[in-house]
């Protein structure tokens, strides 16, 4: 069987906050927003709580949801489903299919133009943070220094005949989690030895997890003492809480991805996601990011601590990320994921 982590919440739909108005608008009019995103509930709100003190009026819904639900939310189940005013995710490759599709409506002033190119296409899906996706692991299994730093060295580590990360290594479900098929699916576009590792990694039994929570958890336990691809402000919230976990910025090359935001053709509320789609994209929000959410900003103008240094290889929003999104592409790529045993 593989070893797959116990999901801890629904597939999507995973929390909700609800932020009333500070103050009625002296107009009388109710503006609102609703917003569904793949970044944790407590993470986001330091923004929305920002943009609300700006804007006093303005009720704010937030709800949580996997990669993979917030996609079919908007394709799948929109006849059903309350319609919203942005969707933000870092599945990235998901999101340019929304774009592709016809899914999202345009947006051009002064903010977006400040984002790196990079990072915004066709002015309709913008790169909000840049988000590296590192190594961690348990630094009770390994010492200072000793831990791998490069994706040869985690090879060397799950080749060794003495089967040392056997049962102990992790990595997002590919079938099941779109940052994971995305960074997997980066890592075969950049790595000629990616394949080799995917093998490696079912080889060893690894532990497949939807969210990097789970993941996360499982290191800080000892049930597992590596865990590949997983955003680093996730890893950072970890071991700024003292758990007993490291984390190595891979020095072959690092993914950079970047949590993105569309305003949907379908949105109530155009002109207030968009006036908060520039609010998170302007000098303020991306402060708030860097200084209260612990989230690289997306621009260089932006000062961050914790910026990260080395082979930085950032994840270009563009069509480039469709080819993996073909349904037959899709399924031969999973087919090394999901067909082989373990060993």
């Amino acid at each position: 069987m593989a070893h797959r982590a116990t999901p801890a919440r629904a597939p999507y739909a995973d929390a909700v906050a609800d932020l009333p108005p500070l103050r009625q608008a002296a107009d009388g009019t109710r503006p609102a927003l609703s917003i569904i995103g793949t970044t944790d509930v407590p993470i986001f709100l330091a923004v929305l709580r920002a943009y609300q003190q700006q804007h006093p009026s303005v009720a704010i819904r937030y709800e949580e949801f996997s990669t993979q639900g917030l996609y079919d939310h908007m394709v799948r189940d929109r006849a059903q489903a309350p319609a919203v005013d942005m969707l933000v995710s870092s599945s990235m490759d998901l999101q340019a299919r929304l774009v592709n599709d016809g899914y999202a409506q345009p947006h051009q002033s002064a903010e977006t133009a400040a984002v790196p190119a990079w990072a915004r296409w066709r002015n309709e899906v913008f790169g909000f943070s840049a988000e590296p996706l590192v190594m961690a692991y348990d630094t009770r299994r390994f010492a200072d220094g000793t831990a791998p730093t490069t994706r040869q060295a985690l090879l060397e580590l799950l080749r060794d005949p003495a089967r040392p990360l056997a049962r102990r290594v992790g990595t997002y479900d590919l079938q099941a989690s779109g940052i994971g098929y995305l960074a997997a699916t980066q890592d075969a576009r950049i790595d000629a030895g990616a394949g080799a590792l995917l093998a490696a990694l079912v080889d060893n039994q690894a532990l497949r997890a939807e969210h990097a929570s789970q993941l996360l958890d499982a290191v800080a336990a000892g049930r597992i003492a590596i865990a590949y691809n997983l955003p680093a402000s996730y890893v950072q919230a970890r071991i700024a809480a003292g758990e007993p976990i490291g984390m190595v910025l891979p020095r072959d090359y690092t993914l950079v991805l970047a949590r993105t935001a569309i305003v949907p053709r379908s949105a109530p509320h155009v002109q207030e996601a968009k006036r908060f789609l520039d609010y998170l994209l302007s000098r303020a929000g991306q402060q708030v990011l860097a200084q209260q959410a612990r989230i690289l900003p997306i621009r260089d103008d932006v000062a961050a601590a914790g910026r990260p240094a080395g082979p930085l290889r950032p994840i270009p929003l563009g069509p480039g990320l469709l080819v993996y999104q073909d349904r037959r592409k899709r399924e031969r790529f999973l087919q090394a994921w999901a067909a082989r045993p373990p060993a």
